[in-house]
């Protein structure tokens, strides 16, 4: 399939890049020419974000990431979620989760994530790999459009918030001034030359416990780890496609997946592709809500899910011709997250996404350190019969998701994400079967009109029901809208690029070049070497 775009696929042998910000692309392209395997470019790019994109992602948040070593054709889940302090009990809150301030936090996973990639990958020093980051934060970057909206928005929001004086940054920052974090690059130095110890057992963690009033003890931290396990893997086509597997919702995609496996989505109208691709979300999302929690604390059988029998009953659950306009409510969940691919001279990838779930997360630094915690035990449930209720050491239900697709023999075919809460898993099934079924390149791919099925929240448990909305770019003709309002979806029109995605794309062909797209929706690129 064949469509203009904005800007061309990048094609490159020695290695590729795509992130949302052009200095993180920077970033990991420095480290891959310093001789830098993809999981050191991947942890440089990494930290280079939590520096210039802190409302998406920072050292207080999590990190999941999808690996892919070629020489030995193996594939990697990394779960950087973090669990649960010993005091996050459900009788610690009233109506709610705190939605700000370090109640509100879990234990921070993504500085670990970088220590078991590093174990895995790792071929140059961390403070070699920690350097760009390093930099921006001691001697400053130029804050761009997104940095400065990114403030804007959040002082709207939170007239009150202290957040920004804790990052030590100006509220009246204008484009192009220059932003100097003196505090991050003070703990960025310390995690560089002490390793992870400086953040989980180290100053850090101490000042954590002190700050917190004992909400975060030390054991808490100390007793973190970065979970490294074989990732969720189905059939779709001829390709293995490789999920996160829980606490993340990464189930949510492969179950779409294998729902949309029956149905030539190839060759039927783009109306009733979208139709069945929304009908089999939305059956997808209600096991999740049904299924989903931490899998070292509750039972998660997934092989049951996935059987060939759940599958056929729940596909046999779509009308092709009438919207399902009832499911069970379900939570929001945070969308400020950043996503970025790396790939290097030797084939192997890595597909990573990281958080601090609502924009600047708790909205709490710890003090001195620059550090911005995120706000991720707000996805937790007060509600005793979820899955997903509350516990000390718990980790939460994610909507972080990154994926991979290999090919029958093993090799790597397809890497991609995008952040986007619960629109994640819905974007990546778009994403994946236009790579597959469509033969979109992923320039294409990333610049294709997307729709979003959406919640309009109509009761407070899971037993009550309510309508969703479908929501699609407006580059979608007007007579595949019509159908769709014709099938019953309560259709509403977003702008020409208006969805609530930053995808980053890789292809990688047979005799092994890469090409890579990336979204105009954000600020970043695709750069390779």
């Amino acid at each position: 399939m064949n469509q203009s775009t904005h800007r061309s696929p990048v094609y490159a042998r020695g290695g590729i890049v795509a992130a949302s910000q052009p200095l993180a692309v920077s970033a990991g392209i420095e480290i891959l020419t310093k001789g830098g395997s993809a999981g050191d470019a991947a942890i440089a790019t990494s930290a280079v974000l939590a520096v210039v994109e802190p409302g998406a992602s920072h050292l207080g948040g999590d990190a999941f990431v999808i690996s892919h070593n070629a020489a030995r054709k193996k594939n990697l889940a990394f779960n950087g979620s973090g669990e649960a302090p010993h005091s996050a009990s459900a009788d610690q809150f009233k109506d709610e989760i705190d939605h700000h301030g370090y109640r509100s936090a879990t234990v921070p996973g993504l500085v670990s994530t970088w220590f078991e990639i590093h174990k895995e990958f790792g071929l140059l020093s961390m403070d070699q790999i920690l350097a760009p980051a390093i930099d921006y934060a001691r001697n400053g970057f130029a804050a761009n459009t997104g940095f400065v909206k990114r403030i804007a928005g959040h002082l709207k929001m939170f007239p009150d918030t202290k957040v920004f004086q804790s990052l030590g940054l100006d509220t009246n920052l204008k484009i192009g001034d220059v932003v100097i974090q003196s505090d991050l690059a003070d703990s960025l130095e310390a995690i560089a030359e002490q390793g992870q110890e400086a953040f989980y057992q180290g100053e850090i963690a101490r000042k954590l416990v002190e700050a917190s009033d004992g909400w975060f003890s030390l054991r808490d931290l100390a007793e973190h780890r970065t979970r490294v396990l074989p990732p969720l893997s189905v059939k779709y086509r001829d390709y293995m496609i490789h999920g996160q597997p829980p606490p993340s919702q990464g189930m949510i995609l492969l179950e779409e997946l294998l729902i949309a496996e029956g149905f030539d989505l190839a060759n039927i109208s783009a109306a009733d592709r979208i139709h069945l691709m929304v009908e089999a979300k939305k059956i997808a999302f209600a096991d999740r809500y049904l299924l989903l929690g931490d899998p070292e604390h509750i039972d998660i059988n997934l092989d049951e899910l996935f059987s060939a029998a759940s599958i056929n009953k729940r596909r046999s659950q779509i009308d092709l011709a009438k919207a399902n306009l009832k499911e069970p409510s379900i939570s929001s969940e945070g969308s400020d997250t950043t996503y970025f691919l790396v790939a290097d001279r030797d084939g192997n990838a890595l597909s990573w996404i990281q958080s601090v779930f609502h924009g600047f997360g708790a909205s709490w630094v710890i003090p001195g350190t620059g550090i911005l915690l995120n706000n991720r035990l707000t996805g937790f449930s007060l509600d005793p019969k979820s899955p997903n209720f509350i516990a000390p050491g718990k980790r939460p239900a994610h909507t972080l998701n990154a994926w991979s697709a290999t090919k029958a023999d093993g090799s790597l075919a397809f890497m991609g994400g995008t952040p986007g809460a619960n629109i994640q898993v819905q974007s990546n099934f778009q994403l994946i079967v236009n790579a597959i079924d469509l033969k979109m390149n992923p320039q294409e791919n990333a610049e294709a009109p997307r729709w979003q099925h959406l919640n309009k929240p109509g009761g407070s448990s899971l037993d009550e029901r309510y309508e969703g909305v479908l929501q699609i770019e407006n580059r979608v003709e007007k007579e595949i809208q019509q159908s769709l309002k014709e099938k019953g979806h309560s259709v509403e029109e977003l702008s020409a690029y208006g969805h609530g995605s930053a995808v980053q794309l890789l292809e990688v062909l047979p005799n092994g070049t890469y090409i890579a797209g990336s979204d105009p929706r954000c600020e970043g690129h695709a750069a390779g070497i």
